[in-house]
């Protein structure tokens, strides 16, 4: 027997950052089944009753409103994580200065443009998805580009706002854009890199991020990064954005060579995007690309991440790193360890590129290879016993309710725990993500789990996307994963090649040609 409390907060806005916090202070509360902060969405509602919450306490609960949740073994637990969340949220109000009526934050876009910012030339929208396209409509009648953050926007509202955005020779970076970088500065989930000859168009936010820190990394560095939104490149949006972005660094005189990084888009759409990339010297990474598709002179194509900063780097005449690193001489250890009945990889991701990059490789490899992102019904769920599985954990099903896993990494971590207990299971395959908005330290969240699924038997083969410039530092990052006996891949791709090879017990695949 269990009960809920809710506490309602009219009208209060909290960022997912403080939410995780929150949340995670109620769940620090002995008896404490479920909690969670959330804002008072239909969605959040919604899932909130599927965790046992009673119905009648999120009656009166509003998209604008702070919901604070809890599921306890009895009322005195309930109340107490209700005091913790308080606390916190008090605490942490409380450390940010106030400075009176003159300081107050603005309400409204027009109030922060005219009282703080009159000269900004850019919004970052992030409100849910149903109320921000009539945010992004302001912003575009301000004269500001835009990065949409926001999910769950409709489809024909995207379309309606990059038609506009295109007609006023403005960007709509989004919906669903989480990476930018410009003059320097990061938006959304990026990384601190070097400025460099290098410029972006993406509609991949974590695939942006890969090839950014290789960029950094391999000495090398970015003019710029335009987020486009995962869908520009569909039929119906036709590359709008990616088409604007594409003419916006062929006219910065920074930008040297372009970088185009997409899953492949719809055919009439990449050729017409190809031809525009004649701008400048290009390259264009289209994870998983098949066979058939042209490119124009000067532009070079690419199927996977890592290829395609290394074919940027050719273009620039630098040098590049090998093309691994002893990698088939790990694997054959770690493969030379497992019991013969571990054969299944579960790739475990908070990045949707990674995932599909995953998903290509893997599937060259080891054959059919189930995930939450597919539309096939064969490689869908339920999955059948020892089936090889990618789960891009940073899809809606994972985070309603919750805040994204490259900010709260502790769902993955109870995903490691629970596929570690599956005596099929070869490899857990994870990805890292660094840089700001990203966890402060997520390989110190994860690591446990690890070392529990080591102990158990599976390897684990995990790649770090990040930089040392990032404020999570890409070699402790790394080390925390190394000391719980995670093997660490130099790239993305070179992770799946890695754990492909562990689980089929052959070692040389860690160091096959991408």
């Amino acid at each position: 027997m269990t009960v809920s409390r809710v506490r309602v907060q009219r009208d209060t806005y909290v960022d997912s950052v403080l939410l995780m916090s929150v949340t995670r202070a109620m769940e620090e509360v002995a008896g404490v089944r479920f909690a969670s902060a959330v804002m008072g969405t239909e969605a959040n509602r919604e899932e909130l009753l599927a965790r046992g919450v009673e119905p009648g306490t999120l009656a009166e609960a509003g998209a604008n409103d702070l919901v604070l949740a809890v599921v306890a073994d009895d009322a005195a637990a309930a109340e107490e994580a209700l005091e913790a969340a308080q606390r916190r949220l008090a605490g942490e109000r409380g450390a940010r200065p106030e400075a009176g009526a003159a300081a107050r934050a603005p309400r409204t876009l027009d109030e922060a443009v005219e009282q703080h910012l009159p000269e900004a030339n850019l919004a970052l929208v992030s409100v849910p998805g149903p109320y921000a396209p009539i945010e992004a409509h302001k912003a575009l009648s301000r004269g500001l580009h835009v990065l949409l953050f926001s999910d769950n926007v409709p489809l024909e509202d995207e379309i309606s706002l990059k038609r506009r955005a295109a007609d006023l020779g403005l960007l709509v970076m989004g919906p669903g854009a989480g990476t930018a970088w410009m003059a320097g500065v990061g938006l959304g989930f990026a990384n601190a890199v070097a400025p460099g000859p290098v410029g972006i168009v993406a509609a991949a936010g974590t695939g942006a991020q890969e090839c950014m820190a290789l960029l950094d990394r391999w000495g090398q560095g970015v003019s710029a990064v335009i987020g486009v939104g995962g869908r520009d490149l569909s039929a119906e949006v036709g590359g709008l954005m990616t088409r604007a972005g594409i003419r916006a660094l062929a006219e910065d005189g920074r930008t040297e060579v372009l970088l185009l990084v997409s899953k492949p888009p719809d055919p009439w759409v990449a050729e017409d995007l190809l031809g525009g990339l004649e701008l400048r010297p290009a390259v264009a990474t289209l994870v998983g690309l098949g066979p058939g598709v042209d490119a124009p002179g000067g532009v070079a194509l690419a199927r996977t991440l890592e290829e395609g900063v290394r074919r940027t780097l050719e273009v620039l005449g630098a040098p590049a790193p090998p093309d691994h690193d002893g990698l088939a001489a790990r694997a054959r250890a770690v493969a030379h360890a497992l019991a013969p009945e571990r054969r299944a990889v579960r790739g475990l991701f908070s990045g949707g590129t990674l995932c599909s990059e995953a998903l290509v490789l893997l599937g060259e490899h080891l054959g059919a290879v189930h995930t939450n992102t597919t539309k096939d019904p064969r490689l869908g769920f339920p999955v059948p016993p020892g089936a090889h599985v990618c789960l891009d954990m940073g899809e809606e099903e994972y985070t309603r309710g919750r805040p994204h896993p490259m900010i709260d990494p502790e769902p993955r971590a109870e995903r490691i725990a629970l596929e570690a207990r599956d005596p099929t299971v070869a490899v857990i395959l994870l990805d890292l993500v660094l840089g700001y908005g990203a966890h402060p330290d997520a390989a110190g969240v994860l690591a446990p789990a690890c070392r529990e699924a080591v102990d158990a038997g599976v390897a684990v083969v995990a790649h770090v996307v990040g930089t040392e410039r990032d404020p999570q530092g890409l070699a402790e990052q790394g080390r925390t994963l190394e000391e719980v006996g995670c093997i660490l891949a130099p790239t993305s791709a070179r992770a799946a090649l890695l754990a492909a090879a562990v689980a089929l017990r052959r070692p040389e695949l860690a160091e096959a040609p991408l």
